[in-house]
């Protein structure tokens, strides 16, 4: 969790770490996080966590499945398979080519590109990217980004009998961060994003709301 004093505080994953020094990436989407992006070296932001749970990390082969600003995680986690010997391949999406972020954090993989604009390698979703490729052949699948294009990544690995593979990080409004306010519980189940996740195995959300509703800071349904 991440604070601007005098502000909120917003869930961010880490995006690299190198060196003992963790790094977050950050898009300017609202009062917070576009005060981050106007900090000058030396200004100072609150940290607490970690929370939750992350990737399960796998030494064999592996798919990463990103779009957008979920290409962020997805850097870190690349890192990491390739630090413990494993090059997988990697399947990304952003709607035009200056919305792709991070791509030379991936060059030691398998990457195929998509842009909305065709701007940048595919024209089309980070689905079309993903057309030649198996699922079946990998022993993990990493996803992470919009929900409605993971909701979408999630009916591609169930129809191919991979749900048990896969993991999705999930995105829901966060308060406490610790499990006890309720407020990021998904329907029916009560799972508790903060706790339990955000990091859901494809098995799970397959009862849950994901793909089809959220909710906002008071509770209210907003759909997806």
């Amino acid at each position: 969790m991440v604070w601007v004093r005098g502000m909120d505080e917003v869930p961010m994953a880490v995006s690299h770490y190198e060196k003992g020094m963790l790094g977050i990436t950050v898009q300017s989407v609202g009062t917070t996080t576009e005060a981050m992006c106007s900090m000058q070296e030396g200004d100072t932001l609150g940290l607490r966590g970690y929370y939750g749970n992350g990737f399960a990390l796998e030494d064999k082969s592996a798919l990463l499945v990103g779009g957008g600003l979920g290409m962020a995680p997805l850097h870190y986690l690349h890192s990491c398979l390739v630090k413990g010997g494993c090059h997988p391949t990697v399947c990304v999406g952003a709607r035009t080519k200056d919305d792709m972020i991070l791509l030379d954090g991936f060059t030691e993989s398998k990457l195929v590109v998509a842009t909305d604009d065709g701007s940048l390698g595919v024209c089309g979703t980070v689905l079309d990217a993903m057309k030649d490729v198996k699922l079946e052949q990998f022993e993990r699948i990493y996803c992470c980004g919009p929900e409605k294009m993971m909701a979408k990544v999630h009916a591609l690995c169930k129809e191919c009998g991979v749900l048990s593979r896969a993991e999705f990080s999930v995105q829901r409004y966060f308060k406490c961060a610790t499990g006890v306010c309720g407020a990021c519980c998904l329907d029916p189940d009560g799972i508790r994003v903060c706790k339990e996740g955000p990091v859901l195995s494809g098995e799970v959300l397959d009862r849950a709301e994901f793909g089809h509703y959220r909710r906002d800071s008071s509770g209210c349904k907003v759909m997806i």
